[in-house]
């Protein structure tokens, strides 16, 4: 949510970045909040004067009382009355005001960064840089589900059977490797300093809106009938509402924190959900990054953040590559997001594994958390990126380490946590 005095001197500038993210349908919410400003400041005006004008005549109504004019104390309480009403409708238009422009500000997209290339869609998202050969074998390389029957490691028909599409049973090796993954990604960022932690998997509608735009939350978000939470679609989600409406302090800045959880969405939407493959799913697991911090170091940690994510999949021989995400790309409370990318020998293609953002002030202005400055308070920038995503990543992981006969390679970082074994034979 971008701050009020911001589009009210810049109002240009806010409606040029709803055109570099092609949603001139929002321009008009520029001029209505502008709009609902100037009533909003207008019945507050009024208000300080109503109320100054209470306080003047209240003291009239003590002396006249005192000198035993009772009379015409009684006529001034006559005009108080009148005051105390006119303040009860004052106050209703404020609080009618005050709610439109939070809800007019909140669907107002944040203020991408200058860096961010101007595109329609994902389709002009810009390479940056590749990490790692890719390689495409002799042999032919089976689809990932062909590779995970083989191994007896995935049951779709049953999940179908007790959870409809979308879903799947992991089991042996394959759901071993899952949580090997999962687990030595935990580990990896607590080796860079992260803290730890298993947060809630619902959260109150309060959160939601804080954490992300009205239109991800109705193309993603679960909905517990009959209570007021959500389940996660990510652990970034209850990891930022952690902090919020809490006035934080200087000297513990940044908080870095690596998150695991189930992870839900809906994907609503044209891609749909895959019938046979484990890439668009209902349900997964994750290991998350965010970083709470100082405005100025933000940028700081987003490079920082994206590159932890290629050092983790370079240490289990997959080769990928980042993506700057285009204008139109980005979600509307983000200034500025990379994906990276897995090679795929089979497809020949990278496809997306993760997802690096920097939101700015955007989240801790809309969950009211603030810093507390020498110069008054403030909001922190926060920001989030993918560690990994399995079973996503599982398709990645057995494609690049695949061996003719059928078999897995297991990289050497990750066979302490498969009971030591270098190899998943069919």
């Amino acid at each position: 949510m971008l701050d009020i005095k911001f589009v009210r001197d810049n109002p240009d500038i806010v409606k040029e970045n709803i055109k570099k993210k092609f949603q001139d349908h929002k321009l008009i919410l520029v001029d209505e909040v502008l709009e609902l400003d100037k009533k909003s400041r207008e019945v507050k005006f009024r208000g300080d004067e109503l109320r100054s004008s209470r306080n003047s005549l209240s003291n009239q109504i003590g002396a006249l009382m005192r000198e035993g004019k009772k009379e015409e104390a009684e006529g001034i309480k006559t005009q108080v009355a009148k005051i105390n009403q006119e303040l009860l409708d004052n106050e209703k238009l404020e609080e009618q005001y005050s709610a439109e422009l939070k809800e007019r500000l909140m669907k107002i997209p944040n203020i991408i960064d200058s860096s961010v290339p101007v595109g329609k869609d994902d389709s002009e998202n810009v390479e940056i840089e590749k990490f790692g050969e890719p390689v495409v074998p002799s042999y032919e390389i089976p689809y990932h589900t062909d590779i995970m029957e083989k191994l007896s490691g995935i049951d779709l028909d049953s999940a179908r059977r007790v959870a409809g599409n979308g879903f799947y049973y992991l089991t042996g090796n394959i759901a071993r490797l899952h949580s090997a993954v999962i687990t030595y990604a935990r580990d990896f960022m607590i080796n860079k300093g992260f803290t730890y932690c298993i947060p809630p998997f619902m959260i109150r509608s309060d959160v939601v809106t804080g954490v992300m735009s009205f239109e991800e939350m109705d193309a993603m978000m679960y909905k517990i009938e009959g209570e007021d939470l959500y389940l996660v679609g990510t652990s970034e989600h209850s990891m930022i509402g952690k902090f919020k409406d809490q006035i934080l302090k200087k000297d513990n800045l940044p908080y870095t924190m690596t998150s695991y959880s189930p992870c839900f969405r809906k994907e609503k939407g044209a891609h749909g959900i895959e019938e046979r493959g484990v890439y668009r799913i209902h349900q997964f697991e994750k290991q998350e990054m965010i970083v709470v911090c100082e405005p100025e170091e933000s940028y700081d940690w987003y490079n920082k953040m994206w590159k932890y994510t290629v050092e983790l999949f370079r240490s289990l021989d997959i080769p990928v590559r980042t993506l700057e995400c285009c204008s139109g790309d980005l979600a509307d409370l983000k200034a500025k997001s990379c994906d990276v990318e897995a090679w795929s020998p089979r497809q020949k293609k990278y496809f997306e594994v993760g997802s690096c953002s920097n939101l700015t002030d955007a989240q801790s202005r809309r969950l009211g958390i603030r810093v507390k400055g020498e110069k008054g308070n403030y909001y922190p920038h926060t920001l989030n990126n993918t560690v990994v995503a399995p079973p996503r990543m599982l398709i990645a992981f057995l494609e690049n380490n695949y061996n003719e006969d059928g078999s897995i390679n297991i990289p050497k970082v990750l066979q302490p946590y498969m009971g030591g074994i270098d190899k998943i034979t069919p």
